[in-house]
């Protein structure tokens, strides 16, 4: 009987223990693993965001040369003062090695004085006067610059046929002031435009650009003259 309560003691221990230790290990923070640790940190280190340093600006100078070309052929036999001329660029327009207005940009131009042409083979005359050239984001660049045309008149045959004629000479008219497509008109920038050099572009200097000068053609040099022996004279003597 005795050594029944003994073990039936021995057992409650056991249980009241083990019930401990489980307790202790629910209680107790799990540990975190090397790979939990890593992801922690990273969370708590801030990010660091790459910034590319900004493109340098420049400025393409005020009254730099373009040359335009009318889109459709301008003539006077169809054009009136006040009419609008669209033209585009015909060449890039380039500074530091960077193009700043690529050819086949749009320009506009306004004709401000015209006359038709007349009897007596007076031809008619034209001028143009440059708006403004219209970039690829929509700006708008002013141009300065006037064009006057004129056409081919026929002076000499209408004198001709006043004097063999008379009054009929008065029927030679001249032609029409016509500006065909391609023919180059200078215009000139009006206001300074400045323009982004592409990230990691390397800038050349617009004076670099210029065709270098033909090198110098050293001169000949003299070419020496053979030197030649003197000529011995004899004296006669006196028989």
């Amino acid at each position: 009987m005795k050594s029944l309560r003994v073990a039936t003691a021995l057992v409650g221990a056991f249980v009241v223990l083990a019930a401990n230790v489980q307790a202790q290990e629910a209680s107790a923070p799990a540990a975190e693993s090397p790979d939990a640790e890593a992801t922690a940190e990273a969370e708590a280190t801030p990010a660091v965001v790459q910034v590319a340093a900004p493109a340098p600006t420049l400025l393409l100078p005020s009254y730099s040369e373009v040359i335009l070309t009318p889109d459709a052929e301008a003539s006077s036999k169809k054009l009136r003062e006040g009419d609008t001329v669209l033209m585009h660029s015909l060449f890039d327009v380039m500074h530091n090695g960077v193009v700043v207005i690529p050819k086949g940009t749009p320009a506009r131009a306004t004709v401000t004085w015209r006359t038709g042409k007349g009897a007596f083979g007076k031809s008619a005359k034209m001028e143009l006067t440059f708006n403004e050239l219209t970039m690829a984001n929509g700006q708008k660049l002013g141009l300065s610059g006037v064009h006057r045309q004129e056409g081919q008149g026929n002076t000499g045959a209408a004198v001709g046929a006043v004097v063999a004629v008379g009054v009929f000479g008065a029927f030679v008219t001249g032609k029409s002031a016509i500006i065909p497509v391609g023919q180059q008109l200078t215009a000139r920038t009006a206001d300074a435009l400045p323009y982004v050099i592409p990230a990691g572009a390397k800038i050349v200097p617009t004076a670099e650009l210029a065709p270098a000068a033909p090198a110098a053609v050293p001169a000949a040099e003299p070419v020496a003259e053979p030197a030649t022996s003197p000529v011995a004279t004899t004296t006669p003597t006196a028989g």
